[in-house]
């Protein structure tokens, strides 16, 4: 319930609305600790917040107003779903309605992937949400983007969602094992030790989302099996949903050769960053090569995560946009001096 008012000042036409928040809302929910929410919000927007009981007035321009209104439906419809508020849920709300995006922020953060041990996975920004509903709905999809952006995880917990919905009978993780040039042998230790170190961020993954005790039986059953690349070749690999982690260390022959490994039943993600190529200089990466072959194929998706979508500390968001503007004045000088 909103009371409006319109006036004028010095930052031009002003609106002044009242927005009532419904009383079955904790307040303290909805504001955070010592208002840490409310000092977000009036940082965000060019507006005044005034909070009296459940009644929260609002002053300035009137897209500033009408953001902030919906900032506060966004909040209120998310706390009813059971969910906590975080100075992060704040932030990647006021991301998306700036964004003017035709999805809810609400409906994106709260979308659940998969619940275990009192902990629930879902998207956190509208990007991710777009890449988890494309691998719903298409057979091969491709997640590219910077470390950080979850595009690994979500494919790990869409995975194991698949697996215990009996959609799939097994998860097939893969990395090329590029940094030893998967010739394995100078290292030290039997075969899985040589393997593991490339293949610990899938278990990693895993033990999130799967009690502990169970991927070792689920390992020695064969119901999950965690692979270099080089391993699925000759392969074809019925239901199941397969996973191509660091993709861009592929050559164009090993995606094609990990590619065709589709049977019937199946699912393929294939993720990677084509920033972060580590393959030996002059060799081509046949992840930054795939999207022009098949970018007209159907039932194939492309979908490209950004700095915007990191996840991990805030920090490496800035980090990673800082990376990007530094390669693209890179980019601009060496077209200038060329």
């Amino acid at each position: 319930m909103t009371d409006t008012q319109h006036e004028s000042g010095s930052r031009g036409p002003t609106t002044k609305h009242t927005v009532v928040v419904p009383a079955s809302i904790n307040m303290v929910n909805l504001l955070g600790p010592n208002d840490e929410h409310l000092s977000l919000i009036e940082h965000a927007f060019d507006a005044d917040v005034h909070v009296r009981g459940n009644q929260v007035t609002l002053q300035g321009p009137p897209a500033e107003i009408a953001l902030v209104e919906r900032l506060l439906e966004e909040l209120v419809t998310i706390i009813r779903t059971g969910q906590g508020i975080t100075d992060e849920t704040v932030e990647r709300v006021v991301s998306m309605l700036r964004a003017e995006t035709t999805e809810r922020p609400a409906d994106v953060l709260s979308l659940n992937i998969l619940s275990n041990r009192g902990r629930t996975i879902r998207p956190k920004t509208l990007n991710q949400k777009r890449y988890v509903d494309s691998i719903d709905k298409h057979t091969i999809t491709f997640g590219i983007g910077p470390a950080g952006t979850g595009k690994t995880y979500l494919a790990v917990a869409k995975a194991v969602q698949a697996l215990q919905s009996k959609q799939v009978n097994r998860i097939i993780l893969s990395r090329p094992a590029v940094e030893a040039g998967e010739k394995l042998g100078f290292l030290p230790g039997t075969l899985t030790e040589k393997i593991d170190p490339y293949l610990r961020p899938l278990y990693d993954a895993l033990h999130d989302m799967l009690d502990p005790e169970t991927i070792p039986k689920l390992l020695a059953a064969g119901t999950i099996e965690v692979a270099p690349l080089a391993f699925l070749r000759g392969r074809s690999l019925n239901d199941s949903f397969i996973i191509l982690d660091e993709a861009q260390n592929t050559t164009p022959e090993q995606m094609k050769m990990f590619l065709t490994r589709l049977g019937f039943g199946s699912k393929i993600v294939v993720t990677g960053d084509v920033t972060q190529v580590d393959l030996p200089s002059g060799m081509k990466s046949g992840l930054r090569i795939v999207e022009g072959i098949l970018d007209e194929v159907e039932d194939i998706s492309f979908n490209r995560l950004t700095a915007h979508d990191v996840v991990r500390h805030r920090l490496v968001g800035r980090i990673v946009a800082a990376y990007e503007t530094h390669d693209s004045r890179e980019d601009a000088r060496k077209d200038h001096n060329r």
